[in-house]
């Protein structure tokens, strides 16, 4: 069954629904986020109108405040996030449910593209990132996390991060004839694999990419996402090319590029929000502002309802590849915007 199957008004009354008894878990189970809540004025058990009413968390909190909802005894896995924004890193606490959990939708979304059979995989990146199974770094996580997508795994990277090319090959020898996953982060599949594959003039036409990351490092040298896939189909074939975007505070979670190459689409279990960044209010299709995401699977921790610190505008809503808004990501929020976004909730938390 899609999870790409609602339509906009048939999940914000699902998700609406949801969130509310989300909020009242985290609420009965996080003393913190009850304080911060009580703080701003929401009394629990209150019924919120939209989606758009939901209280939210800046996602700079995980990195400055311990926010979980079950009991140290109940912790069977900790995620960290790279820290490389400043203020730390974020930790996010998972119980063997939701961890489960994230992975199974996680892979519902990906089977959009991916299919039901795993197919042999190339990494773009080095074993040496997940040897850490309790504490991993958001880089990490996202390589265990989509290695469970795939078999026949390879690492294109060895373990000093070179290139090893004839890894590469011999991958290619064996699996590049029939449908193969690729995956990597947005930079490094472009440094680690198109220039090597440009160069060593290899065929990447059955592979399938998926890959996320910042892109600033590639616009710096003139490479948005339209140059990206045109430049992989010319100089290797590569076609199938689907871009994400999420992050380790709500894990599981993510919004991918449609088949078209022009949008990011939600999930059924979640949504996006364009909020002005001087009034908080909605913003309309096709006006940029600050990215919230809403989901309904953090329940270990109250990760459902987040600010980001990403800009971003809504293009469309039920009118692409698949139903609900299509989105794009247009960049960091500058810092000076990203710490008044969290210290509007300073107070509530100091205690």
């Amino acid at each position: 069954m899609s999870v790409f199957g609602r339509s906009q008004a048939e999940r914000e009354v699902a998700l609406l629904a949801e969130l509310t008894e989300l909020t009242e878990h985290h609420r009965a189970n996080s003393e913190q986020y009850d304080r911060i809540l009580s703080s701003l004025g929401h009394k629990s058990g209150e019924p919120f109108a939209s989606l758009n009413d939901l209280p939210w968390l800046p996602v700079r909190m995980f990195k400055t405040h311990e926010l979980k909802s079950i009991p140290d005894s109940e912790v069977f896995k900790v995620l960290t996030s790279s820290g490389t924004t400043g203020g730390g890193a974020s930790r996010i606490y998972l119980d063997k449910e939701a961890a489960g959990v994230q992975t199974r939708q996680l892979g519902a979304t990906l089977q959009e593209v991916l299919g039901g059979k795993r197919l042999p995989m190339l990494m773009v990146d080095t074993i040496s990132i997940i040897k850490n199974r309790r504490s991993f770094s958001a880089r990490g996580a996202g390589v265990l996390g989509m290695a469970t997508f795939g078999r026949g795994h390879v690492y294109a990277l060895d373990e000093n991060d070179q290139p090893d090319v004839e890894a590469v090959k011999e991958f290619l020898a064996k699996h590049g004839s029939e449908p193969f996953l690729i995956f990597g982060f947005t930079f490094m599949v472009w440094q680690y694999l198109y220039e090597v594959a440009r160069e060593h003039k290899l065929d990447l036409s059955n592979g399938i990419l998926i890959h996320s990351g910042g892109w600033k490092k590639l616009i710096d040298i003139a490479v948005d996402n339209a140059e990206f896939r045109k430049r992989f189909a010319e100089d290797t074939g590569l076609t199938q090319i689907y871009n994400y975007y999420g992050m380790i505070e709500q894990i599981g979670t993510v919004f991918l590029e449609g088949r078209s190459g022009n949008s990011l689409y939600c999930p059924d279990f979640a949504d996006v929000i364009i909020r002005n960044p001087d009034t908080w209010e909605e913003q309309p299709v096709g006006v940029p502002g600050v990215i919230e995401v809403v989901s309904t699977l953090p329940r270990s921790y109250p990760g459902h309802v987040l600010l980001t610190e990403d800009l971003g505008v809504v293009h469309g809503i039920d009118d692409g590849d698949w139903p609900g808004k299509r989105f794009s990501v247009l960049g960091r929020l500058p810092r000076a915007e990203a710490r008044g976004c969290s210290d509007t909730f300073s107070g509530a938390v100091a205690s």
